[in-house]
C-alpha cells in the first residue's frame, strides 16, 4: 500500500466533512511559551533504557489511532525509539481499531507546520510501507477515508 497525492479521493463526503470540522490551519498551541521549555529525563534512565516522546497522536473515536513522529531533514527513525514506537502501534491494533504509525520530515529551521510535513513511511498492521510526495494532513485523510470512520463512529 503506497500513499501518493493521487490516491486521495478529496470527493468523499467523510473527507468533505472532516475537513469542514476541522480547518487545516487551526492553531492547536495554547501556551507557546511552555513549548520551548526542554524535558530533562536524564533521572528516568534505566540501564539502556529511556524514554522517548511522541510528536503527535489523534484518535478517532477509539476506531483509528494515528501516532505522528517528526525527523529533520530525511533522518530515520531507528533505534530504541523505533522499537518502542513500534511495539505500541502494533499493540494498540485490534480488531475494531486501525492503529497507523506516520513519520514524516521536514526541512524548516523555524516553526514546523506538522501537516504539511511530508510522509517518509509509515506502519500499519505490523508491516513498514514507504511513501512519496504527500502531506501528513493528505494521508491522514486517506486513512480517514480508507478506513470508512463515520461520523456516528466518531463519538
Amino acid at each position: 500500500m503506497w500513499l501518493r497525492r493521487r490516491n486521495i479521493v478529496k470527493e468523499d463526503s467523510v473527507v468533505r466533512g472532516m475537513a469542514e470540522s476541522c480547518p487545516p490551519k487551526a492553531n492547536m498551541i495554547k501556551n507557546k511559551e511552555h513549548l520551548q521549555q526542554i524535558k530533562d529525563f536524564s533521572g528516568l534512565k534505566f540501564g539502556s533504557i529511556s524514554p522517548t516522546d511522541i510528536d503527535g497522536f489523534l484518535d478517532f473515536g477509539n476506531r483509528m489511532f494515528i501516532f505522528v513522529e517528526t525527523k529533520y531533514a530525511k533522518s530515520e527513525l531507528r533505534g530504541g525509539q523505533k522499537l518502542a514506537l513500534e511495539r505500541l502501534c502494533d499493540a494498540c491494533q485490534t480488531q475494531s481499531r486501525t492503529s497507523i504509525l506516520v513519520v514524516t520530515n521536514h526541512d524548516s529551521s523555524g516553526e514546523i507546520d506538522i501537516g504539511e510535513t511530508v510522509v517518509q513511511q509509515y506502519r500499519l498492521r505490523g508491516v513498514w510501507y514507504e511513501s512519496t510526495d504527500i502531506t501528513l494532513r493528505e494521508a491522514i485523510e486517506m486513512f480517514y477515508s480508507n478506513f470508512a470512520i463515520t461520523k456516528k463512529e466518531d463519538k
